[in-house]
């Protein structure tokens, strides 16, 4: 896309280099992840399919977030989603719309819903990751009443422990913190697109490890 065709500052519509791929990553370079073994060419042709519809996601993000950095992370999310979901896309279908739908449902099921745990994230984290990992439906109140303040419930650091350090480190960036993918790969120095399959695999953990808890202690089911 041309400078003259886009009236808008290169800071209000974030480029495909600066939201996924590397900035200094050549064209043709596939989106990496963790993991030496895995295989390139999936991601490769996720890459070329779904990349050019970043401009357009980041329109309707924006539509939707009202924020800039904000609707960057959505879109953030909604390829991670994506990505990970790209084996059971059917070929020959609409890209766009599923995309869209991916997108849409990321923002109403999980971003906000994130959002909204991160505001006492800092003060209660063990209240935030439980949230986050290990329950359907807001129980917020409660949680905040039963759970020890200011510190990590047993359960909680000892789930933390099992992670890899470049796994906990970006859940504890990202989940207790709340800071931005982009800072985190910044601060990290790695693509985004390791921090978001990093913190995607360590939320899976977590989410596993902390689902007994949650409902024994809290009653709090795993979503389906």
């Amino acid at each position: 896309m041309s400078r003259s065709k886009n009236s808008r500052s290169e800071s209000s519509v974030p480029s495909a280099s600066r939201m996924v791929r590397p900035a200094a990553a050549p064209v043709g370079r596939t989106l990496r992840v963790v993991g030496s073994s895995e295989k390139a060419q999936p991601h490769q042709a996720f890459e070329l399919a779904c990349m050019p519809h970043q401009q357009e996601m980041f329109g309707v993000a924006m539509r939707i977030c009202r924020d800039p950095d904000t609707a960057k992370d959505l879109v953030q999310e909604t390829l991670l989603r994506a990505m990970v979901a790209w084996e059971s896309f059917q070929t020959g279908s609409n890209l766009r719309a599923w995309l869209f739908r991916i997108l849409t449902n990321a923002f109403i099921n999980g971003y906000r819903k994130r959002r909204r745990h991160q505001r006492f994230a800092t003060e209660r984290p063990g209240d935030a990751l439980t949230a986050l990992y290990g329950r359907d439906q807001d129980r917020t109140d409660d949680l905040e009443e039963e759970l020890v303040e200011d510190e990590l419930c047993d359960e909680v650091k000892t789930a933390l422990d099992r992670l890899g350090p470049e796994y906990r480190d970006v859940v504890e960036r990202a989940d207790l913190r709340g800071e931005k993918y982009k800072d985190i790969a910044d601060a990290l120095h790695v693509p985004i697109g390791t921090v978001m399959s990093r913190l995607f695999r360590a939320r899976r953990v977590l989410e596993t490890e902390l689902a007994g808890f949650a409902a024994k202690d809290y009653g709090i089911k795993r979503a389906a």
